[in-house]
């Protein structure tokens, strides 16, 4: 496939991906983390790879509207592209699944580090740190399971296009 289409191609992907962050789907079961990690292991321009998935986040929350956690939340998912970008000559399924479970890890880390860290709903300790994870622990599950969905279909997807449109003239 011509470098150029592989791009519309992955732009596409992502840009499905984030649209059905606005559709009713249960919590935290969402395209964003998967959508992150393709994006940097696809598309080759760091630029984009970076501004696509959070200009899709921008745009999703315009419409979903504004938070107090979007910086950080924006944050994470340019750590989720970061990882996606450590795979991009060696995208296998087994990098795929082992980048968005990483990505997945980074994310609940992060994020709930600052809610341990701002929210003022835990202790000033290790021991509220601790408590604030375990306490969302119960969340991660949903966006494991949606990010490796999403992610991993965004790979086989573009993937199997991407053999199609190179071989599906010769056959």
């Amino acid at each position: 496939m011509e470098a150029k289409n592989s791009i519309y191609l992955a732009l596409g992907l992502v840009f499905l991906l984030s649209l059905s962050r606005l559709i009713p789907h249960p919590p935290n079961f969402t395209p964003i983390l998967g959508m992150a990690v393709f994006s940097g292991a696809i598309i080759s321009k760091r630029i984009f790879a970076y501004l696509v998935p959070l200009l899709a986040m921008l745009l999703s929350d315009l419409y979903l509207g504004f938070h107090a956690s979007m910086p950080i939340i924006y944050f994470s998912l340019a750590i989720c592209v970061l990882i996606g970008t450590l795979i991009e000559a060696r995208v296998t399924t087994l990098n795929s699944f082992l980048s968005i479970s990483l990505g997945v890890l980074a994310f609940f880390l992060i994020t709930n580090f600052m809610v341990w860290y701002g929210s003022g709903m835990y202790e000033s300790s290790i021991s509220g740190l601790m408590t604030c994870y375990f306490m969302g622990l119960p969340f991660v599950q949903n966006t494991f399971i949606s990010s490796i969905l999403y992610g991993m279909g965004a790979f086989l997807i573009y993937d199997i296009i991407n053999k199609r449109m190179i071989f599906g003239n010769n056959a």
